[in-house]
């Protein structure tokens, strides 16, 4: 299940790094415009997880958690989305890719970040319970929230970035 959700996570990753930013201009979305938006997204994923909170971002609702119930193979859903490409997750990658457009290296650096992160997952997935071992819930617990609030400080220069680039203040 680790090893088909992390895959089925991977494509669609790929799928908003490479086209995430032509969708928006399709759509008449502004970067400053999604950049503000997906840091706010962002932002309240982060204030969740310092306060050990679950969120539509990281968790899935009640007849999400029903129908997953039901099934056999819970790879595809939830563990790949929203779990792992959520939709902050997906707000990052387009916004990553948006920073560097037109430098196909940094374009390369954003899209190797993204793969290495979807290893250390899978990784991280099939070592889960020798991990939870080792640092059991209060470590989990005091990781999730020293990410969250590197999280929070990354949405909000998004979100700093996002009104610097809309114009709005001169």
């Amino acid at each position: 299940m680790a090893i088909k959700g992390v895959a089925i996570a991977t494509m669609i990753m790929m799928v908003f790094v490479l086209f995430g930013n032509g969708l928006l201009d399709y759509m008449g979305i502004t970067l400053p415009a999604f950049k503000t938006a997906g840091g706010i997204l962002l932002l309240l994923i982060g204030i969740r997880m310092v306060f050990a909170e679950a969120s539509g971002g990281t968790s899935t609702t009640e007849d999400e958690t029903r129908e997953a119930e039901a099934k056999v193979n819970v790879s595809v859903f939830p563990l790949a989305t929203p779990l792992i490409a959520g939709p902050g997750s997906m707000g990052a990658a387009v916004l990553l890719m948006g920073n560097v457009r037109g430098d196909i290296a940094l374009q390369g650096m954003v899209i190797g970040a993204l793969i290495s992160v979807l290893l250390t997952t899978l990784v991280l997935l099939l070592m889960a319970s020798q991990v939870q071992r080792v640092l059991g819930v209060t470590g989990l617990h005091v990781i999730s929230r020293i990410f969250g609030v590197l999280l929070t400080a990354m949405a909000v220069q998004f979100i700093f970035n996002g009104v610097a680039a809309s114009g709005l203040f001169g």
